[in-house]
């Protein structure tokens, strides 16, 4: 993809993948100005997706843009993209019973939001673990907005590399092989 980013509407639509300095490998996709889509591949809670999640997106500047979040976890997530040098800042604030508990939450989040409710109130909240990380960004695609094509699975072990190598997706950003 080779799209200059300057409006919030260059931004709205693009799926990336990225991977943090610590390893941790993402996938996101801003599907509309106030919903996000993401798997996450690598790192403490790898396994993990999440549909349809309420966010804030805003341009900060031309070609900046700022996400934030928070989940039914408890966890805060702020997010700082500047696609067009393929970078990001991204603070993610685990509470310290996903720090302890993270494999409770590695699912698709959207089937046990009770789950992530109850565990957010049964266990310790504080202190949360604060992750600040630059990223990489190894993956731009125009997939367009509200498309349920683009994390619509589970992840598995070699999903962003077919993704990168144009395994995953058709001409149309459709999923190949449903």
């Amino acid at each position: 993809m080779t799209k200059k980013f300057k409006t919030l509407d260059d931004f709205l639509g693009t799926h990336f993948i990225y991977t943090y300095d610590n390893g941790w490998e993402y996938e996101w996709y801003a599907k509309n100005d106030h919903t996000v889509d993401y798997r996450i591949h690598g790192g403490m809670v790898a396994g993990r997706w999440v549909t349809d999640q309420e966010a804030i997106i805003v341009m900060l500047t031309e070609g900046i843009y700022k996400i934030s979040w928070t989940e039914p976890t408890g966890t805060d997530v702020a997010l700082d993209f500047v696609p067009n040098e393929k970078k990001l800042n991204g603070t993610i604030f685990f509470p310290k019973w996903v720090e302890e508990h993270p494999e409770i939450t590695v699912t698709y989040q959207n089937e046990h939001i009770d789950l992530m409710e109850e565990s957010r109130e049964k266990y310790e909240t504080y202190p949360k673990l604060v992750v600040p990380e630059f990223a990489n960004i190894t993956y731009m695609g125009d997939a367009g907005q509200n498309n349920e094509d683009v994390i619509s699975e589970a992840p598995y072990a070699d999903m962003p590399d077919d993704i990168r190598n144009g395994k995953y997706f058709d001409e149309n950003y459709h999923r190949l092989n449903k």
